[in-house]
Parts: structure tokens; sequence; C-alpha cells
């Protein structure tokens, strides 16, 4: 983390692919290509857990360990002998350039279908069974979980029946024997993502690439996780969150964010060694090089909203054992690479635990030219080495929607005043990106849509709004040689490559 190097940000479902959304088969591949070529080092990604099945979010999941079905690629559950070419000789017409979820969700659910029933027909699976048993903390929950949502018409788990809400051994044995053959399914789904990903990030690594991932601090309450460990979560005696997470008016909001999802008791966590969370960070370790944590002052104080607020206004910052946390997590992992995502409210305490431990923070190029400009900590002439810099995130707009739609003349003025010059905006974003290359950041980390130069439309999310996000998809024939060597060129002449 420490030598100087570039990379681009891009989702894997916004990979080209025929199939409604990107997935972890050729074209990811032939990213991983566009990445060597253009002499990147990082490729950054978003969660590959499963999506929130209403408004898609990957910060929003039903597991901390799972993969994401929909991320599975039929090309190459083919080339396994997974499925049959005539299992995909009708592939339905999906748009181009953005994600139909809906139908996306219908289609692929149908092929894995296909994909288990053929796999059942082999009469023994060694590497299944090594997978299953290698995972088998996380994965018995999840598959069970998965599968009495299945047979309790999709209700929230604390609303199944008390026997199998409060998890009483003998009613989850029954479970476990009537559900058999969909808690299999849902194992074998599992299985074929985790080859898969593995695969792709071995090829990654042969070609010196570093995969960042990406790890959102909370997870959701509808999950296999609260399910399985309630007693980690602030839950009353019905086993509901009576305080739920959030952030108070930010950048994004005037009146905060209220994500929704349980907050942790730090208390228990640190009785169990933080146990829990060991096993989440070490289980990431092995799907990334690098781990991006998300809203990481939650670690050092989180803010807490009563869970009867339809606004995160009304809520309290409470502390967390961040420096005792960090302590267990390093004896545990001593060459963990964290980097912290520090955007937001951040206070002192935050920036001493971040130095503490050496975790570079992020510094993002869409922040720096308000009044402060001189003394703002994301110009690039106050960027330290032991950070990443970024032209913007999978939370801000693209630089061209920046500048059409959020910049005003006085902000526009000290953009062009800090460039020299007044740059045409159709060519605004290699401005900017030249800006974060040539930043004494050890990384700089750029979105695909900038550097294509993409406008609003190309926007991934909008934070505090559910609708519309997580659907922007690159188009085929956007991963030009041109691109690719322009790019790289910049790349090698600000020392990156």
């Amino acid at each position: 983390m420490n030598r100087r190097g570039s990379g681009i940000l891009l989702p894997i479902t916004a990979l080209p692919s025929p199939f409604g959304i990107g997935d972890m088969g050729p074209w990811a591949y032939r990213f991983a290509d566009f990445l060597t070529q253009s002499k990147q080092s990082f490729w950054q990604i978003i969660p590959l857990t499963p999506s929130h099945p209403e408004h898609y979010s990957p910060y929003h999941s039903s597991s901390a360990f799972a993969g994401n079905p929909l991320l599975v690629s039929p090309e190459l559950l083919l080339k396994n002998s997974l499925l049959m070419a005539t299992d995909l000789q009708s592939i339905p017409v999906f748009p181009e350039g953005r994600v139909d979820y809906a139908s996306v969700i219908s289609y692929k659910k149908d092929l894995l279908h296909r994909a288990y029933h053929y796999f059942k027909q082999k009469k023994c699976n060694y590497e299944y069974e090594t997978f299953c048993l290698g995972n088998k903390d996380w994965l018995e929950d999840f598959a069970l979980f998965k599968a009495l949502k299945v047979r309790f018409a999709g209700n929230v788990w604390s609303r199944w029946p008390d026997e199998i809400r409060d998890r009483r051994p003998d009613s989850m044995q029954s479970a476990r024997e009537e559900l058999h053959d969909i808690i299999e399914a849902e194992k074998f789904v599992q299985f074929v993502f985790y080859k898969q990903w593995l695969a792709l990030k071995d090829y990654l690594n042969q070609r010196s690439i570093q995969v960042i991932g990406d790890i959102p601090i909370y997870v959701d309450y509808d999950s296999a996780d609260v399910w399985a460990h309630p007693e980690l979560f602030k839950l009353d005696e019905q086993k509901k969150a009576y305080v739920v997470a959030g952030v108070p008016p930010d950048y994004f909001s005037e009146t905060g964010q209220l994500w929704g999802q349980p907050l942790y008791r730090w208390d228990i966590l640190k009785k169990t060694g933080y146990a829990w969370w060991l096993e989440r960070i070490g289980h990431n370790l092995k799907l990334f090089d690098i781990v991006r944590i998300d809203h990481f002052r939650g670690f050092v104080g989180y803010w807490e909203v009563p869970a009867s607020e339809r606004t995160a206004l009304n809520g309290k910052w409470v502390e967390a054992p961040a420096v005792d946390f960090f302590k267990a997590l390093f004896k545990k992992f001593p060459y963990i690479p964290i980097i912290a995502e520090d955007l937001g409210v951040i206070t002192p305490d935050v920036r001493e635990v971040m130095c503490e431990f050496n975790f570079p923070g992020m510094k993002v190029l869409l922040f720096a030219f308000g009044q402060d400009l001189p003394i703002c900590p994301y110009a690039p002439h106050n960027i330290v080495a032991n950070s990443v810099a970024y032209t913007g995130t999978h939370d801000t707009n693209t630089i061209r929607g920046w500048f059409d739609y959020e910049l005003g003349p006085q902000d526009k003025r000290r953009l062009f005043d800090y460039l020299g010059r007044e740059a045409p905006p159709e060519s605004l974003h290699w401005e900017l990106i030249r800006l974060v290359m040539m930043s004494t950041a050890n990384m700089a980390i750029i979105p695909m849509q900038d550097i294509l130069g993409l406008g609003r439309e190309a926007r991934f999310n909008l934070p505090s709004i559910k609708e519309g996000n997580w659907q922007w998809r690159l188009l085929p024939d956007a991963l030009t040689p041109e691109l690719a060597a322009k790019l790289g060129m910049m790349t090698e002449t600000y020392g990156r490559s």
C-alpha cells in the first residue's frame, strides 16, 4: 500500500455482458486486460455480497459473508458443464447501459436452478464438499436463512414462528431436514460464486493487479448474521432493533442519512474478543488484496438514531472501542491492508485512530474547490502520501455531471484558477484525472465514468435516495486501445505504472 500506483473504480455489475448485468465472466477478464494495457495497479469494486431485494444496494445485504448470485457468469457455468448450450439460446433482450434488476433476477434465478439440477446429477464433488466444510461457520446459517425466507414467504425473520426466530435446536434440525434441497441449492450457488471470483482474482494477481474490496460497517436487520447472532446487536426483548444506524446532516442530505441497520453491542463483541468481526475480516482478506472499510468513523463513534424516527436528525454520537478493536485485529492479522473511508463528519478522535494505526484515508477531488480551497485537505497541494486520491466515488456525481449541475460560478472560477486556464467541459475530466495522478498520494483511483468523461446520467449512486441507483453499465465498445494508451501514458508520466 505504500507504493505509488493507480487504478480504476468499476463495480462488477457495471461490466458489459449479454445477460443484463455485469458478471465474473469474459468481460471481467477483458477489463482485467484493459487494466494491464493502461498500466493500472488496482481494481476497486463495491461489496460482492447479495444486494437488497428492493433497492438493490450492495451496502444493504442479507449476509456479511455470502456472494451475490447475480454476479455468477452463465458462460462460465456452461464452460464447467453446469449449463447446456441450449440453456443460453433464448436470452431475453436486456437494455444496454442500465441494469433492469427485476428482469435479471428472474432470468438468473432460472439459470442457477438449472445449473443446480445438472450439478446434482454428478455422483460426488470433492471441491464442493471442501468449500462447504471450509465455510461452514457462515454458510450453514446463510443457506438455512435463505431457505426459511422461502418457507415463510419472504417475511422478516422476527416474524417467523418463535421456535425458528429463537433458533431452538430441535426446530432448527427439523427445518434443515424439511428444507434440505433448498439449502443445498443455496450452498451450490455460493460454491460457484466463490470459484468464479477466486479464479478472476488469481488472473488479476498474476498480472500484478490488486483488488480493493469494500466492507460495509453494518449489516441489514433482515440478514443471516443478525438472526444467527442477535446478542451482538442492539435489539429489544422481541429481537427488534430499538436504535438504528445513520449519519447526521452532511454533503449529501440536509436531514442526514437514515440507513436503518441495527447497531453493534460493542460491549458484547469485546467480551468475545471481537470474534465475529475477526472472522468477517479474515473472510474478506481471502477475497481481496486490500480492504476499504466503509463508514470507518463508526468504529470510533457512531450516530445512534431511535428506530421510530423517520430521518437521522434526532440522533446522538456514541463512543465505540476503536483502539481496543484494532489492536485485536492487528494481533490476528499483523499486516492487514486497510483503507479508511473517512468522508463526512470526521472528528479529531477519528484522525487520532487513523494516525495510530497508519490507515490511509480518502481524498476526493470533487470536494476541493469550495471557499476553503487553499487549506482544504482534498486539494491536490494538501494531499499527503499516506492517502488514496479519487476524482470521485460511487456516491458522488461524475466530473462532468458535477461541473454542469453542482458547481456555482465562483466554484468554477476557483477551479479554472487552480488549473491555470479555462478548460473546455468536454475535456475537463482529463484535467482532473491529471491532478489526482500527479498528487503525492500513494494511490490514485479513478471511476470508470470519469475516464470516459460521462455526464450525470452515469452516476452510480445518489445517497439518501433509494430508487434508480446501482444501474449504470459500461457499453461494450468503451474499452478502446486508444483509451488504454492515453490513460497508460498519463499513469507512466506521473510514476504510477
